[in-house]
C-alpha cells in the first residue's frame, strides 16, 4: 500500500508516514467519536480563515513557482478573496443553515409534525485541480466543514509547491484526524478515489471525472464532478461590442485562459465578426501592454500543456483556419518559458480538434451567426457546458435564451463571475459535471438531510389497521379522491 508524507508545520522537523487507508481509518474513528457542534464548526472556519490571510504570501509564492510566472493579484483576486468571502458567508449563515426546518406532515396524519434535520456525512475527499489550486481545493473544504464533517484533501500533482503550502498550512491549524492534505502523483489519487468516503467531491477533466466515478461505485460512494467544456458566448448585435470584448477578452485571459469557466469560443453577429476581432486585439494589448515583460500574464502550467496548445492552432491552421494574433507579430510564442500568446481563430470546422475538446488557453475561436436562434441551434447540438454567456440588455431575448439552453450556470452581460455569488449554486449538467457547492448548496452537498416523523399521541392511522371494516373503506376513498 502506498504512503504519503505528511508534513507538519514549519517548526516540526519530524515527517509521518502513514497509509492513505491508515489515515481515513482515523479520521473515521474520530467522527465517530462524535459529530462537531456549532461551535467546533465556526472555530474550524475562523481557523481557516486566519490561516489563509497569514499564509497569503506563501500561497502567493507558490503558485507562482508552479506557473513559472503568475501575477500576486491573480491570486490574491482570483483565489484567496473569494475564499475568504466564502468562509464568511459560511459563518454568516452557519446558525440558520443547521436549524431543523419544520415542514408540515401530511393532512391525514394530522396532528403529527414533520423536519428536516441536516447532519454531516461523515468523512468526505476533495480533490483538487491544478489551474486554481488553492481554491477548487479548500473551496470544497469550507462547505465540508461548514456541514460537519472530517474531510481528506488530495491537491493537483501538477501544482506542487501550493500542495506542499496547502499541507503545512493545514497540518498547523488541524489535527490530521480532522483535516488532512496528501500530496503526491496520479497513483495516489486513484487510491484515493477508493476509499469508503461518504462523499467525493472532485474538479478537473471529464476523463479523470470517470475514473473516479467508477472508482467510488465501488463503495457506493456519491459524488460531486465539478468538470468543464466548452462554455459558450453569445453576443447580441443591440449589445456594446466594445464593452462584450472588454468583458469577455478579461475573463478569456485570465490565468491565460486556463480556467473551466473562461469562454471557449464566441458566437457574435456575422455583420460585427471583423470588429470583434479588431477590438480583441486592441483590448487585449490594453490588459497586457509589454507581453514579453509582463509580469501580469500568466505561464502555461507545464510544457505538455503548452505543446497541446500549440497543437491545437496548428491543427486549425491546417484544416483551413485563419489564426489572428492578438500580441505584438514580432514576438515570439514562447517555449522555455510556457508564454503563449493569445489567438483569435476564424473560419473553424467542427473538424478541428480546437471544437472538439476543452481548449484551456488562450484560443479564442469566432463563429458567427444571422439569427439568434442559429446561434442556439448550434449551442444546443453540443454538450452542455459548465456555463454559458449571453450579452443584451433585452429582458425578453435574455429569458428566451435562459429557457432554450442548458448549462451549469450563466452570466448574463459579463463571464465567470456567477462562480462568485455565494447564494448561487456551482455545478455543471451532464457532461460538465453533476452536483452542486457553494454557500447553502455546499451545505446540503456534504449534509444527510434526514427527514423526522413525530407522530402524536392520538394517531387517526389507528382506525386503519386490521380488521379492515366499513371505516378503512370510507378513508381509502377519501385518499383516493384527494
Amino acid at each position: 500500500m502506498s504512503t504519503v508524507r505528511q508534513t507538519g508545520p514549519r517548526d516540526t522537523p519530524a515527517i509521518v508516514r502513514k497509509s492513505l487507508r491508515d489515515l481515513f481509518d482515523a479520521q473515521r474513528a474520530a467522527f465517530d467519536r462524535g459529530a462537531t457542534d456549532y461551535d467546533q464548526r465556526m472555530a474550524a472556519l475562523r481557523a481557516l480563515e486566519a490561516a489563509l490571510l497569514g499564509h497569503q504570501d506563501a500561497i502567493v509564492r507558490a503558485t507562482d513557482e508552479d506557473f513559472g510566472g503568475r501575477a500576486r493579484q491573480e491570486t490574491l483576486l482570483l483565489e484567496l478573496a473569494p475564499l475568504v468571502d466564502g468562509i464568511r458567508h459560511a459563518r454568516k449563515h452557519l446558525a440558520k443553515w443547521m436549524k431543523p426546518q419544520r415542514v408540515a406532515a401530511g393532512i391525514h396524519f394530522f396532528p403529527a409534525k414533520a423536519r428536516i434535520v441536516c447532519q454531516p456525512l461523515g468523512v468526505v475527499g476533495i480533490l483538487g485541480a491544478w489551474n486554481y489550486p488553492t481554491l477548487l481545493t479548500l473551496w470544497p473544504l469550507v462547505d465540508a466543514l461548514a456541514a460537519g464533517n472530517h474531510a481528506m484533501l488530495k491537491p493537483s500533482e501538477l501544482a506542487p509547491r501550493t500542495a506542499e503550502a496547502l499541507q503545512r498550512m493545514i497540518a498547523g491549524i488541524f489535527p490530521e484526524e480532522y483535516v488532512a492534505v496528501v500530496a503526491g502523483d496520479a497513483q495516489l489519487a486513484a487510491e484515493f478515489s477508493r476509499l469508503p468516503f461518504d462523499h467525493i467531491l472532485f474538479t478537473g477533466s471529464t476523463r479523470v471525472g470517470k475514473l473516479v466515478m467508477k472508482a467510488a461505485a465501488e463503495n457506493l460512494t456519491p459524488v460531486t464532478l465539478e468538470l468543464g467544456g466548452k462554455c459558450p458566448a453569445i453576443l447580441h448585435p443591440d449589445f456594446p461590442l466594445r464593452t462584450a470584448v472588454e468583458r469577455v477578452m478579461t475573463g478569456k485571459l485570465y490565468n491565460a485562459g486556463q480556467t473551466c469557466l473562461a469562454p471557449d469560443y464566441v458566437l457574435v453577429h456575422d455583420s460585427q465578426r471583423d470588429e470583434f476581432v479588431k477590438l480583441a486585439a486592441e483590448i487585449a494589448r490594453q490588459l497586457y501592454p509589454n507581453w514579453s515583460e509582463s509580469r501580469d500574464y500568466t505561464r502555461i502550467i507545464s510544457q505538455q500543456h503548452f505543446e497541446r496548445l500549440k497543437g491545437l492552432v496548428d491543427d486549425a491552421a491546417a484544416r483551413g483556419a485563419t489564426v489572428v494574433g492578438l500580441g505584438p507579430s514580432e514576438t515570439p510564442a514562447g517555449g522555455t518559458d510556457r508564454w503563449f500568446l493569445p489567438r483569435v481563430l476564424l473560419d473553424v470546422s467542427e473538424g478541428m480538434q480546437v471544437m472538439q475538446e476543452e481548449i484551456f488557453g488562450p484560443i479564442l475561436p469566432v463563429l458567427t451567426y444571422r439569427k439568434l436562434d442559429d446561434a442556439l441551434q448550434y449551442v444546443n447540438a453540443h454538450a452542455h457546458p459548465l456555463a454559458l454567456y449571453y450579452f443584451d440588455n433585452d429582458s425578453r431575448r435574455i429569458d428566451r435564451v435562459l429557457g432554450a439552453t442548458r448549462s451549469g450556470g450563466v452570466t448574463v452581460n459579463d463571464v465567470i463571475f456567477h462562480i462568485a455569488q455565494n447564494h448561487l449554486p456551482f455545478g455543471g449538467v451532464g457532461p460538465s459535471g453533476m452536483g452542486h457547492y457553494h454557500g447553502r448548496a455546499g451545505f446540503a452537498t456534504f449534509s444527510k438531510q434526514k427527514g423526522v416523523l413525530l407522530q402524536s399521541r392520538f394517531s387517526p392511522l389507528k382506525f386503519l389497521r386490521p380488521p379492515y371494516g366499513p371505516l378503512t373503506e370510507r378513508f381509502i376513498r377519501f385518499l383516493l379522491r384527494g
